[in-house]
């Protein structure tokens, strides 16, 4: 008796139920992504809404990164067990209360409750749509696809500010989570009817590596919260981040030797074994350090330099999501021609190049000025985006392919937390220096500084009756340090770009790629 062959990739059908459920899960993955940086530009009003300190409301942002870098790992794992329809359902629903749960909160612990509820659920849904991208979806369609998610998960931290502080003009703070309860019900009910039916695997549970979640829970939640709070805290001059640090590095060795060693590892770390996967994943490091980092700076720039509402910021930083969009059909079509090493090259160069031209920036520039670089930025995150993409995943059989999207998914996730902490220490420690040399030139001794001094006195005298000296001075001072702060922005542009140079010169370690819809849906890898 012949047995019949399994169906080839290349065969899979893809009906319209399967095209509303992923479209649906993709409004969700938004959803999850956006809800990392939208309470960026509201911390104040958030902070008098609930009546919280300085110190407690930074924890709006952190408890959800904590909890969402927790869970990614841990989806792929979850996705077998229970199936993707049921875990993104699950996380849909949760999801949603939790946002409406957050816009309903009394205090800064229950804010802190909520949020980490809705950063677990939400990172349930991130890696969750890559997977299942090379699941249900033929080779000649992934590449087109890739465009989609990579445009949606770049896209959603790049308006999430921007839209964050219209809201809270418009509106209140309170519709920064409102806006997710309508879209969440509606996904949560499209992926529940239209997504794929798979079976669970509740066989997996046999030998449940209790220890492997326990572990990575603790190696990734103290790894975060050192990240977050190392910087305002001096880092190791605090005894909070150096007991993070060691109950960090403690708990990834012992979740490394668990999960190398347990039958049924809640993660599987093999993945690594394939070396494209690997330096796809690397990439995917530096792809979180520019796209968080870019999104983080540029934005602090406006605010603190230039003045800049959150509407004004808003305006400036669409540039970049505007030629993300005109160059994803470009994209698209140059992966099914192009070996996926050239096409990663070309996008890693005019990203980093995009920072370089940013890092020439002056206390005067805004709306033109910073228009050629972010046009660059944006054209370049889908030439980075779609080659990543099918370079770490798009080889992988689909049994393989949601623990590794897990694992892709976190080291994004990872660069953009250890690149923001090393941002902020740079800024501070560039600003102190920048601060220190340009002081030392504003002497008695210098013509330039002593008449530009006078010139500022003799301006304020009509305007102030008497102190026109000392207030001279005072906004000489003030002059001095936007000045300092400019430069160390600049400083941090350009060690940014050099990121991505130093990722050029990782290349040679990819096997020759092309795209699975390349051809035939081939491709030497």
């Amino acid at each position: 008796m012949t047995i019949p062959a399994p169906p080839s990739p290349h065969d899979r059908v893809v009906t319209p139920r399967d095209w509303v459920g992923f479209l649906a899960m993709v409004v969700g993955m938004f959803m999850a992504i956006l809800d990392i940086q939208i309470v960026a530009s509201s911390i104040a009003q958030i902070q008098a809404g609930i009546s919280a300190s300085a110190e407690e409301i930074s924890w709006v942002q952190t408890s959800y990164l904590i909890a969402e870098v927790v869970m990614i790992p841990l989806s792929g794992w979850l996705a077998r067990v229970v199936s993707t329809r049921y875990l993104f359902f699950a996380s849909c629903v949760t999801f949603t209360v939790a946002s409406a749960a957050c816009a309903m909160s009394w205090s800064i612990e229950s804010m802190i409750a909520f949020r980490a509820v809705q950063g677990f659920l939400g990172g349930a849904m991130i890696p969750t749509v890559f997977a299942i991208t090379y699941i249900i979806f033929p080779p000649r369609m992934q590449a087109g696809l890739s465009v989609v998610i990579g445009l949606v998960a770049t896209m959603a931290p790049t308006i999430g500010p921007s839209l964050g502080g219209w809201l809270t003009e418009t509106w209140s703070w309170h519709w920064l989570f409102l806006i997710n309860v309508v879209p969440g019900v509606v996904v949560a009910a499209l992926v529940f009817t239209c997504g794929r039916h798979e079976k669970p695997q509740l066989s997996m549970l046999k030998g449940f590596d209790m220890a492997g979640i326990v572990l990575v829970a603790v190696f990734l939640g103290s790894l975060q919260y050192m990240l977050e709070e190392g910087p305002g805290d001096d880092w190791f001059e605090s005894g909070h981040i150096v007991l993070a640090t060691l109950v960090s590095a403690l708990a990834g060795m012992g979740f490394v030797w668990r999960e190398l060693t347990a039958r049924n590892p809640v993660v599987d770390l093999r993945a690594f074994s394939d070396s494209n996967f690997a330096v796809g994943c690397l990439y995917s490091f530096i792809i979180g350090i520019g796209l968080y980092g870019s999104v983080y700076v540029i934005p602090l720039y406006l605010g603190r330099v230039r003045g800049y509402s959150a509407l004004e910021i808003g305006v400036t930083m669409m540039v970049t999501g505007a030629f993300q969009a005109l160059s994803a059909p470009l994209a698209g079509n140059l992966a099914r021609h192009m070996d996926l090493r050239h096409m990663l090259g070309l996008g890693l160069a005019l990203f980093g190049g995009g920072l370089w031209l940013n890092s020439a920036l002056t206390s005067e520039w805004g709306y033109w000025e910073m228009f050629l670089p972010q046009a660059v930025r944006g054209l370049s995150l889908m030439f980075c985006f779609v080659p990543i993409n099918a370079v770490a995943l798009g080889h992988l059989p689909p049994d393989k392919v949601q623990n590794a999207s897990g694992l892709y998914n976190l080291m994004r996730n990872l660069g953009g937390a250890i690149g923001l902490a090393a941002i902020n220490t740079a800024l501070t420690h560039r600003l102190d220096l920048h601060m220190l040399r340009l002081s030392e030139t504003l002497t008695a001794a210098r013509g330039a500084a002593t008449g530009m001094l006078d010139g500022l006195s003799a301006r304020l005298a009509p305007l102030l009756d008497g102190g026109a000296d000392r207030a001279a001075l005072k906004l000489l001072s003030q002059l001095t340090r936007r000045e300092a702060m400019t430069m160390a922005f600049g400083d941090v542009l350009l060690m940014m770009g050099l990121v991505f140079a130093l990722g050029l010169l990782l290349l040679p370690l990819l096997q020759p790629v092309r795209h699975p819809s390349a051809g035939d849906g081939g491709g030497g890898h």
